[in-house]
């Protein structure tokens, strides 16, 4: 594996794709983007990215690979061993499925929060190559949203052992991320009464690759 992922430490959609590479147990040269000198606008990176954002998979004959999925599916069809996209047709659906409920409903909700509400954010109220000015409303919004994602999530996992069903997919490492995400910039934590998503978390914390 040659491929070089360009990412942020404290990126969490970089993290995203950390988690699946260490699921796989791929060894990929990883080589570090700071966004707090706002290294993602320079000349070099955007050679690489022309919307400025992390992460990207440069592959061996210089193709960029951004967005999350995208870099997802690279990687699975690259590497299937260890699927986390999903093994059989139906898996694959319930898991593009589920994912999908968990960024749209909990990772952009707490994205949303941050980008409109953090002073050092201003005029940077969506990620990417243009300037979007804040909208301090959409914060207080977003939190209710995180929290009825949280209580959808409880119910889900009542049923089933992980997001998607019976395996750990990527279903699992957007809703992790998103748990941690909204507790460590937004104070959110899971609720006391929401015990299948307090032992589900428990039980995809412990993995290794949640150190990713």
């Amino acid at each position: 594996m040659t491929s070089t992922l360009y990412h942020a430490t404290g990126s969490p959609n970089s993290r995203r794709v950390r988690m699946f590479i260490a699921e796989k147990g791929l060894q990929v040269p990883m080589v570090p983007v700071d966004l707090g000198n706002k290294e993602q606008f320079s000349d070099a990176y955007k050679a690489i990215n022309p919307r400025s954002m992390v992460p990207t998979l440069v592959l061996t004959d210089g193709t960029s690979v951004a967005e999350v999925p995208a870099i997802w599916r690279y990687l699975e069809e690259a590497y299937p061993e260890q699927p986390l996209l999903g093994r059989t047709a139906t898996e694959k659906a319930l898991v593009a499925m589920w994912e999908r409920r968990a960024e749209l409903d909990g990772f952009a909700a707490v994205m949303e929060a941050v980008r409109n509400a953090v002073p050092g954010l201003a005029g940077r109220a969506l990620a990417g190559p243009h300037f979007y000015e804040q909208i301090p409303e959409l914060a207080e919004r977003s939190r209710l949203r995180l929290v009825n994602f949280y209580a959808d999530l409880n119910q889900r996992l009542l049923t089933t052992p992980f997001v998607a069903g019976e395996h750990f997919s990527v279903a699992d490492i957007t809703a992790l991320v998103t748990l941690d995400f909204g507790k460590a910039a937004l104070k959110m934590a899971i609720g006391e009464d929401q015990t299948a998503l307090q032992a589900w978390y428990e039980n995809v914390a412990a993995r290794p690759s949640a150190l990713a």
